[in-house]
């Protein structure tokens, strides 16, 4: 049931009434995934500015066994940020607190706000001659809190981990109010328990993260992108194991796309196509180094000749100023958007060991179609780190509700190979709603009871976007 009037007003009191949203339209926006594939109800959005009055939300939600559901920047794809149709819970969002702390050139180090988004700490460690590596096509609009909520991968994954291998400690509103001061800026530091890796992935479901010390690296002086087309995933493993070999820890991105995927991002989202004819499987490789761009470019170009000289690549072609590289990019970073037009999608966002990526899609196609039969597959993401978002379109002209009642046989074959090549349903994109009883079923017993054990520990009274992960 709703939350009542004289609890909304204690609510509104901490952040001041001007950041507490009562009225249906403004609060519309937060009870809506990015997907459209959650709606849920809440009568009050909390805006806070600052850890303190987090801290006093959180102390009168644990008094009023208050359910709370913190949110970022609303960008998730398994609705771990959507209240339920209750309307019992209060969001929490962490939008207002945005500020970059302190940035440390010299010790490649920095402290920002949960709410700051990741485009704007892109940036900020840009002006200081450094790079924040976690790149991802939400940077403008996902927030720092939630990638580490979600311990968000993305392309850069592949060189320089994801968002947990960036994050060096956490600030952290436990439920009840008590704030973990663990801001920590050393790169050693054993003293007890890792304790930022609690709520590293957690989704929100053991206490708010208010603010991040996270790791920044040198700024790459040379970059080179290309695009290449080859005829079978396993050439692109082959590609991908020979840039490596070359390249070393140089390679910073290596995606491997399907045609459809890209014939939809060209069609959808306004993008040019990087090659011409046709190719049934596309990889865009990036390295980054040292040296200038021309000395990246005719490195990357060396190796492309070779792959072609071999077989390995039928063509490929390298980005040639910074502008035709972030248009590179951007084609990639086109292809989730771009599924929309084409009618309802089944989304996977597996991973399996990088070398079993080829076999996993030669045995997920047929298996796919003998569950819905006309149904167009759409799979691309990155290969490097053996992440793959298989994702499955409805038949061109086909019966959409045929095609969405067989969603769950579609899912359960796709997964079962996933577990017989030693893979994870969930590589990115986190548990949520979506997935919590996918977790429940396949999660070992003991991992499972350990989970729920610190859960009701942390947060005995069960507050903490209840309904998610667990």
């Amino acid at each position: 049931m709703p939350l009542g009037p004289d609890l909304v007003a204690r609510f509104a009191e901490i952040t001041g009434t001007r950041h507490a949203l009562t009225d249906q339209a403004a609060i519309a926006p937060y009870l809506v995934d990015w997907r459209g594939a959650y709606q849920g109800a809440s009568n009050l959005v909390l805006r806070p500015g600052s850890t303190a009055e987090v801290s006093a939300i959180l102390a009168l939600a644990q008094e009023t066994r208050t359910p709370v559901v913190p949110q970022g920047g609303n960008t998730g794809l398994v609705g771990g940020s959507i209240p339920d149709e209750s309307s019992a819970a209060v969001v929490v969002s962490l939008a207002r607190m945005e500020a970059i702390r302190a940035l440390d050139p010299a010790g490649n180090t920095v402290i920002v706000e949960a709410g700051c988004t990741l485009q704007s700490l892109r940036e900020a460690a840009d002006a200081a001659d450094r790079l924040f590596p976690l790149a991802l096509a939400s940077a403008g609009s996902c927030r720092i809190g939630g990638n580490l909520a979600t311990n968000a991968g993305g392309i850069a994954a592949l060189s320089h981990g994801v968002a947990r291998d960036l994050c060096l400690g956490l600030e952290v509103v436990l439920p009840g109010g008590a704030v973990l001061n663990g801001l920590r800026t050393l790169k050693k530091d054993n003293r007890g328990y890792d304790l930022k890796n609690l709520f590293i992935g957690s989704e929100g479901t053991l206490g708010i993260i208010t603010a991040a010390s996270l790791k920044l690296a040198p700024k790459p002086k040379g970059r080179a992108l290309a695009w290449a087309g080859v005829a079978t995933p396993d050439d692109a493993l082959v590609l991908l194991n020979r840039v490596q070999a070359e390249t070393g820890s140089a390679l910073t991105a290596f995606e491997l796309c399907g045609a459809r995927a890209v014939e939809f991002a060209v069609r959808h989202g306004g993008m040019r196509a990087p090659l011409t004819g046709a190719h049934p499987w596309l990889v865009l490789v990036e390295i980054s180094g040292t040296g200038q761009d021309t000395e990246a470019e005719a490195t990357l170009g060396a190796l492309l000749v070779a792959a072609m000289e071999a077989g390995v690549a039928d063509d490929a072609v390298i980005a040639r100023s910074g502008a035709q590289g972030n248009a590179f990019m951007a084609l990639r970073e086109a292809m989730s958007d771009a599924q929309k037009p084409e009618g309802h999608s089944i989304k996977h966002d597996i991973s399996v060991p990088v070398a079993a990526i080829p076999e996993f899609i030669r045995r997920a196609e047929p298996a796919v179609e003998r569950a819905a039969p006309g149904a167009r597959i759409v799979c691309f993401g990155h290969m490097g780190d053996g992440n793959l978002h298989y994702n499955i379109s409805e038949p061109a002209g086909g019966d959409r509700a045929d095609f969405i009642a067989r969603a769950p046989a579609v899912t359960a074959a796709v997964l079962e190979l996933v577990t017989e090549l030693g893979g994870s349903f969930s590589a990115e994109h986190g548990i949520g709603r979506m997935k919590r009883d996918l977790l429940a079923t396949t999660l070992d017993p003991a991992s499972l009871a350990l989970m729920r054990t610190l859960k009701a520990a942390i947060d005995p009274n069960g507050i903490m976007n209840p309904g998610k992960v667990l």
